[in-house]
């Protein structure tokens, strides 16, 4: 689409038109604060704290153990799969929420291998994010004869990997976590499959920052976390997605008595429950989930079309205006290879971060030399892409990032 006057009243007059715009007010953002790490970890959506304190109040201080089924406690990770299903282009029972990205990328992982048993290679980005590689090495181990392939990124490098014809199982990431680069999930799901491969997405990345359309593209399983573009809170439960070909079959191996078919005849052998509830383990954290609930409810009537276009255009807008600053674009400028984050490189990346989060513009940083700004199209407004590429401009060519307090590294980055 074609860039408006860059002023910052061209773009209040973008955010008056906003169909998004009342979305803003579902969150609780700081005063004197623009949010660009919401890829990382969302904003606090308005309606948490009270859902969360109800449900330690009055589910547990007063219902106490009846409220596992006074107030749906036992059906929540299906409860939420429901509202969560739609985001991610799935049925109900092709999804669950519960436990964590890493422990559910292990079962999807082993599941996979385990559906394709003659297939002893699992096939996952060099540059993938840490916990997904991590896994996918502790899975390798644990398995006689498995190995661990790591392709660069691009088509050709997958094509390469999977011609050998031993690959049980594709992890890939819909987008890079340090570029931004979306992949494209229906052609690369359609290329494992054409060579016996099963495809693994992390998700992490791209639920509710655009469409994803997991069962359209043919994905076989997927994981993703909540916290980031879904605003669910630090250390929110993540969900699992198996397609329902998979269900008679799929077996993980964290057989839990949540994931049993009837969990309260306590028998002593495990059998699956019916659809993804199979990949549940233990009990849930429940205050969690309550966060979760309240998180997703922002979600109800929000057109992802609207959503996938004004990140485009935020995106847009905050690359035009941080020309200036000259650091190197590391984000795909094609709007079909491009998720909803920008990210540039400099040697010095980490102290320019800083140097921003004095002035209130928060973004993060990615080793080795990445500054990372993501765009959440629920609260973040044009204005505010303007003040911050503006800032960003400032911040470079005036060199206050060399001051040498914002170059002391955090644990956190």
């Amino acid at each position: 689409m074609p860039l408006p006057s860059l002023s910052r009243e061209a773009c209040a007059e973008l955010d008056a038109a906003d169909p998004l715009a009342p979305r803003r007010a579902d969150f609780l953002l700081p005063e004197g604060v623009i949010y660009l790490d919401g890829n990382s970890l969302g904003a606090l959506p308005r309606a948490v704290p009270g859902r969360v304190a109800h449900l330690i109040e009055q589910e547990w201080g007063r219902g106490l153990v009846r409220s596992w089924n006074d107030a749906g406690w036992w059906d929540q990770p299906r409860a939420l799969a429901a509202m969560l299903a739609p985001l991610v282009g799935a049925a109900s029972d092709e999804v669950v929420v519960g436990d964590g990205t890493s422990a559910n990328l292990f079962k999807t992982l082993v599941a996979a291998l385990r559906l394709n048993p003659d297939r002893r290679v699992v096939v996952a980005e060099a540059g993938a994010f840490p916990t997904d590689l991590y896994i996918a090495q502790g899975v390798a181990e644990l398995f006689d004869g498995v190995r661990l392939r790591l392709v660069g990124p691009g088509g050709e490098e997958l094509a390469e990997a999977l011609r050998p014809g031993d690959v049980g199982a594709v992890l890939l990431g819909h987008v890079d976590y340090r570029t931004g680069e979306l992949r494209d999930m229906a052609a690369e799901t359609r290329l494992a499959h054409d060579h016996g491969a099963l495809a693994v997405w992390d998700l992490c990345h791209s639920v509710g920052a655009l469409p994803v359309e997991l069962s359209a593209c043919g994905a076989d399983f997927a994981v993703g976390c909540t916290y980031k573009y879904l605003n669910a809170g630090p250390g929110a439960p993540a969900f699992t997605y198996v397609a329902a070909r998979h269900h008679a079959r799929a077996r993980q191996p964290l057989t839990g008595w949540h994931g049993h078919a009837r969990p309260f005849d306590f028998t002593g052998d495990y059998e699956p429950a019916a659809g993804a509830s199979r990949f549940l383990s233990g009990s849930q954290p429940l205050v969690a989930a309550a966060a979760v609930e309240a998180a997703l409810q922002v979600w109800r009537g929000v057109d992802l079309a609207l959503v996938r276009a004004k990140s485009l255009a935020l995106t847009d807008l905050f690359l035009e205006l941080t020309r200036p600053a000259g650091l190197e674009v590391v984000t795909p400028l094609e709007h079909a290879r491009r998720g909803s984050q920008v990210s540039l490189r400099h040697p010095d990346g980490y102290a320019m971060v800083q140097a921003l989060i004095e002035r209130g513009i928060i973004g993060d940083f990615r080793a080795p030399d990445i500054l990372r700004f993501g765009f959440t199209p629920l609260y973040l407004r044009h204005v505010d892409v303007f003040d911050a590429a503006t800032a960003l401009v400032e911040v470079v060519r005036g060199g206050e990032w060399r001051d040498p307090r914002f170059a002391r590294r955090a644990q956190v980055t």
